[in-house]
């Protein structure tokens, strides 16, 4: 009689830890050539900024090995990469700054946001023991993520910066609440599709090969639509109202795997887009600028001019194919080279390769993003692990696109290069999350060698109970099909005995 092998699925704590180390070396090797090259000297606190980083690489890795031994190996590393490389880069402006005696301390500033959001992240995946907990808050993620995208216009704490409205001012420091609302509107539509996904999916006319949803399905879109609009008129930021909506039309496609949502979605969006375009001056302005960003009127243009688009692209011109070198280019010139423009910057001193090269680590982390919401056995963690991966993709789409003039520019942050502590704190808090659904989704099925089992992990009894259930289903897990009023701890105990049989 044939046997099937069982097939173990081993932590890889040990993988990361090696991956974290070259990381770490990634980080400290351009913070000491940055300074090689701009100085003449490697910088005396190398050893000391290069112990930190280790240290806070090092902390993590033990949080994930104490609390979540079979989270995906690669997203802490790429992360920590990431997250190495835009402090170097914010390192070598502070230098160039310094050289025209204007000092700035963007680079301590970015390498505290880092602690901070490294802890936070320790913290989430202390704190939050199943994903699926979160699902139980679908409908207060939606009232959380309203407040914080309404705080910026509240008087007296919202502040107009560049002529955007989206910040808000805490006592020294500024925030954009918008950063950490597309996490709880991530929560908010995760929850919300997974109830709804059968309706959306099924119910409908057929009309040019599309299945259409029904008119009061589409409810749900228009109010996001409406949303994003708001947004883009009052506070004036394309970028938070492209990513939510963009975001909601995914996370809706992932339910639903119907091709009308997302040209609905685009029809939508292009729209709207279209009469806030025509209707408000600071919108139109903007698209001007990217139709017309080389005309000289508009390039000399004090406020909503296209120079700081140019200056970028004469930038990443004059890196080519591999760059000036880190230290050697002039990307200063650029206003805003530490947050909007970083992109720039890495362009002209590391060339056309060394920016790939970056663009592919993103692509390896949305990858293992995608890879960890295919392989989780629950319906809510496949579109929250789905969305938030979409949501690092999105915006890293947005943010090249912007810099090379494929779509007007929007303000928003590239994702751990970019100088910001919002945008940090927000992306760190999107790993743990990852990492926490990745725990899931690897955490190997009992078997009949381990019988007793406890705790919220999906129970496979027999190999066919383990095929059938693949990482596919959509159906949320039992303990949490009453919408989560049962706590992860307080699920009965599920024994099962040698040969599959429950009692």
């Amino acid at each position: 009689m044939a046997t099937v092998a069982e097939h173990t699925v081993r932590p890889r704590r040990a993988a990361e830890l090696g991956l974290l180390a070259v990381a770490v070396l990634l980080g400290a090797g351009a913070y000491a050539i940055i300074g090689l090259n701009v100085t003449g000297e490697i910088p005396a606190n190398t050893r000391n900024y290069s112990l930190g980083l280790a240290a806070l690489a090092l902390g993590a890795h033990l949080v994930l090995r104490w609390r979540a031994p079979y989270a995906d190996p690669v997203i802490l590393p790429v992360t920590v990469a990431l997250n190495g490389i835009g402090l170097a880069m914010i390192f070598r402006l502070d230098l160039a700054t310094r050289n025209n005696d204007i000092p700035d301390t963007f680079a301590s500033r970015q390498l505290a946001w880092t602690t901070f959001g490294v802890v936070l992240a320790s913290l989430v995946l202390i704190a939050l023991r199943d994903h699926r907990t979160l699902r139980r808050f679908t409908y207060t993620a939606m009232v959380v993520a309203l407040g914080f995208v309404v705080l910026p216009l509240v008087p007296g704490l919202g502040r107009t910066i560049n002529g955007a409205r989206i910040w808000i001012h805490l006592g020294s420091q500024s925030l954009q609440p918008a950063e950490f609302a597309k996490i709880a509107l991530a929560v908010f539509f995760a929850g919300y599709l997974v109830t709804n996904r059968e309706t959306l999916a099924l119910a409908g006319p057929r009309a040019l090969g599309l299945q259409l949803p029904r008119w009061r399905d589409l409810g749900p879109i228009l109010a996001v639509w409406v949303f994003s609009l708001a947004i883009l008129v009052l506070q004036r930021d394309l970028g938070t109202s492209l990513l939510f909506f963009g975001l909601f039309v995914a996370m809706l496609y992932l339910a639903t795997e119907r091709i009308s949502w997302i040209v609905i979605g685009l029809v939508l969006f292009l729209g709207g887009a279209s009469l806030a375009a025509a209707s408000f001056a600071h919108v139109g302005a903007r698209f001007h600028a990217w139709l017309h960003a080389f005309d000289q009127d508009v390039f000399e243009a004090a406020f909503g001019g296209s120079g700081q688009l140019v200056r970028g692209l004469f930038g990443m011109a004059s890196g080519g194919l591999f760059g000036t070198g880190w230290g050697e280019g002039r990307p200063q010139l650029v206003p805003y080279a530490e947050s909007d423009f970083i992109i720039a910057s890495l362009g002209e001193e590391l060339g056309l390769t060394g920016l790939l090269a970056i663009l592919v680590l993103y692509l390896v982390l949305v990858q293992r993003g995608l890879r960890t919401a295919i392989g989780v056995r629950d319906g809510f963690g496949k579109l929250l692990a789905g969305g938030l991966a979409f949501t690092i993709a999105w915006q890293c789409f947005v943010v090249v696109g912007g810099v090379t003039r494929l779509i007007p520019l929007t303000g928003l942050a590239m994702p751990f290069l970019a100088y910001g502590g919002s945008a940090l704190l927000a992306n760190w808090v999107i790993v743990a999350l990852l990492l926490r659904i990745s725990d899931s989704a690897r955490r190997p099925a009992p078997t009949a060698s381990s019988p007793l089992v406890l705790g919220p992990e999906p129970i496979a009894t027999t190999p066919a109970d383990t095929a059938a259930d693949d990482g596919e289903a959509w159906a949320d897990d039992e303990a949490l099909a009453d919408d989560g009023d049962l706590e992860p701890d307080d699920q009965p105990t599920q024994i099962v005995r040698p040969g599959g049989e429950r009692p």
